[in-house]
């Protein structure tokens, strides 16, 4: 193993010779992550790693202290996550698409259990008939000790009413399952039913002994969350929170036996804990500008830490023995971003993950007691050491006087006094989403290419406090494209960009907005290309209504989102309906089994622009989702984008 203060031996700055370089090749972005998540047993003896090359994904469980590896492989699936149940079970959690109907295709999740031995097991609830329609199952605790066990989300078949002789409308009448907790056998998989949920719950919080101390639900009419709550020795379920009364929830903590809550408070918004035996509160850590979330023990489930930040997270630790790990790492890491991904339970043994902005991420396991760091291996290995783009914080003043917070991202060796260079502005998506500081694969492949590129954080966009998230309600072609168009000029003003030479990028909600910034703005934009795009949004609300219904929470959260916006108002804000108006060229991208926003989008974009006589491509993936999952199609997502940008808006 190697001491730790040595890994800090890397040079960080690139000089002006590497700018010259040719960039690294489109498979070196495109690629999925070589190791997408990795685990380290309660009794620290052995180490679970999740990933390898696409369509061969795979588990590696490695014995730390003696020589041993298993290999699984896992084959063409979308591998998520790895955790471990007990010290003899690994849970695997993978991805997959399964098409139920000619136009309805839906995303699954599900656990599969690995011995330590490396033997595929059981899938977790593979005798409930109901659970397998659950698009997701999600853990909400893992038990260890002499029995280990899962406790996790599944579902309930209702009772059928159908025949009962009365025109009385009860809730529920509409819904075949209902979610409840379910415990399940990681040597089996079986699992039964230890709370029974209702028609509003979505998800409920055990303690260590499985027993369920939180009920969360969201009212479908209003949309609205509630959370109950139940101390230990109760038996009877008390209302502690609702959404209406203001804040935000944000979990529960065991030892505690307390929920905890985000409020405002003078200063921004304060972490705050309750108690559910008698409702009693109290601050913890201080405010913050920004919304908050907590980092939890997953041994005993208390929290450790509170996480915020802007430009970065920061976390204020409420366990000393977790803040000292994470103070030196990110001393020995130069200040890089480090995540305390997981840890042994009498905490000597740590997996950490360090990325940032310009340097993809990477990962270590940490002996304590030594003080040794030993790297596990690197998520984009082809980029190790090369030059990436170099990425700013800054923020600017929107034309309403609202303060905007971005990214910049300059090219890799971009100095000072050089000519302005031209500009990729990447929405993102969402929009009730925001960027990191973490490494992003299509950000580093533009700035690689010799662009600049601008990531605002629009109004609307979810991280920087209610106020902000809800300024964006109704605004999805008023003033959060106002807001991109406000950056644009405030990088020109500081001469850091040519505002003669700017295209927009996006992807869903960036895909809108790439469409929207060349059609209600023809003017500031020399092109634009969109990536799954939202054209319509009379069109996106259909397809909100067939997937989820119209009493579903998600409609009404998608109708409160566009301020309840009328037809009219709907095909203002739609691109299609302004096609006439673009004058910059064009470039559609979409996957043909994408379910999140239909490929009609992008047809019906393509037929409107055609027939005004306006220059467009559209590039249709076979096979590929909303997400661009499969390697192959990044790479020719990557290609098309380049080819377009280089011959729009060339960087010489």
């Amino acid at each position: 193993m190697r001491v730790l203060m040595m890994v800090v031996l890397a040079a960080w700055a690139v000089s002006t010779s590497m700018a010259a370089a040719a960039p690294p090749p489109v498979a070196a972005f495109a690629r999925l992550e070589a190791i997408q998540d990795v685990a380290i047993s309660p009794n620290c003896a052995r180490i679970a790693l999740l990933g390898g090359p696409a369509g061969a994904r795979s588990l590696n469980i490695a014995t730390l202290d003696t020589a041993g590896a298993k290999t699984v492989p896992l084959g063409d699936i979308e591998a998520v996550s790895v955790r471990w149940v007990g010290n003899d079970h690994v849970i695997v959690r993978v991805g997959f698409w399964e098409k139920l109907a000619p136009r309805r295709e839906y995303r699954f999740e599900r656990n599969i259990v690995v011995t330590a031995e490396g033997e595929i097991g059981a899938l977790l609830l593979s005798n409930d008939h109901a659970s397998r329609y659950a698009t997701s199952q999600p853990i909400m605790r893992v038990v260890h000790g002499e029995t280990p066990a899962v406790y996790l989300m599944g579902l309930q078949m209702t009772i059928d009413r159908s025949h009962v002789d009365s025109r009385i409308v009860q809730k529920g009448d509409e819904q075949t399952f209902k979610w409840s907790l379910w415990r399940a056998d990681p040597t089996t998989g079986h699992g039964r039913i230890v709370e029974n949920g209702n028609f509003d719950s979505i998800f409920f919080e055990p303690d260590g002994q499985g027993e369920a101390r939180v009920r969360f639900e969201v009212d479908p009419d209003t949309a609205k969350a509630r959370v109950f709550g139940r101390a230990r020795g109760e038996r009877r379920w008390t209302e502690t929170w609702r959404e209406e009364s203001g804040g935000e929830y944000l979990g529960y903590s065991d030892p505690e036996d307390a929920i905890y809550l985000v409020q405002d408070v003078v200063g921004g918004r304060q972490v705050v804990r309750q108690r559910l035996s008698d409702g009693a509160t109290d601050g913890m850590g201080e405010p913050s500008p920004y919304d908050p979330s907590t980092i939890v023990d997953p041994y005993t489930g208390q929290v450790l830490a509170l996480l915020s930040g802007g430009e970065s997270f920061t976390a204020q630790y409420l366990d000393d023995h977790i803040g000292a790990v994470h103070r030196l790492l990110s001393r020995a890491m130069g200040g890089r971003p480090v995540g305390l991904v997981d840890w042994s339970q009498d905490r000597t043994r740590f997996v950490v993950r360090t990325q940032s902005n310009d340097a993809p991420p990477t990962w270590h396991l940490l002996d304590w007691s030594k003080k040794e760091l030993s790297p596990l291996g690197s998520g984009f290995p082809e980029l190790n050491d090369q030059p990436m783009g170099q990425t700013q914080w800054l923020t600017y003043r929107a034309r309403d006087g609202l303060e905007i917070p971005a990214y910049l991202t300059l090219p890799p060796g971009a100095g000072t006094g050089e000519v302005p260079r031209p500009l990729v502005v990447l929405p993102h998506g969402g929009p009730a989403a925001r960027d990191t500081d973490r490494f992003d694969y299509l950000t580093q492949f533009l700035a690689t290419r010799g662009y600049a590129v601008l990531r605002p954080q629009f109004r609307g966009s979810r991280g920087f406090g209610q106020a902000f998230e809800d300024a964006g309600k109704g605004e999805w072609a008023g003033k959060m494209q106002t807001d991109l168009l406000d950056g644009v000029a405030h990088l020109a003003e500081a001469g850091q960009i040519d505002p003669e030479r700017v295209c927009i990028v996006g992807a869903s909600y960036g895909g809108y907005a790439a469409l929207v910034g060349v059609t209600l703005h023809p003017e500031a934009f020399q092109c634009a290309a969109a990536i799954a795009p939202v054209t319509d949004l009379q069109m996106l609300q259909l397809n909100v209504v067939r997937r989820s219904g119209r009493e579903s929470g998600f409609f009404v959260g998608f109708r409160d989102q566009l301020a309840n916006a009328s037809r009219e108002q709907m095909a203002a804000a739609s691109p299609v309906t302004h096609a006439a108006a673009a004058t910059a060229p064009i470039l559609l991208m979409h996957g043909d089994q994408d379910t999140v926003v239909l490929l009609d989008h992008s047809v019906l974009m393509k037929n409107a622009l055609e027939r005004a006589g306006k220059p467009v491509e559209l590039v249709v993936f076979e096979g590929e989702n909303h997400y661009f999952f499969r390697p192959q199609s990044r790479a020719r997502m990557l290609e098309q984008l380049g080819s377009f940008l280089s011959t729009h808006l060339p960087v010489n």
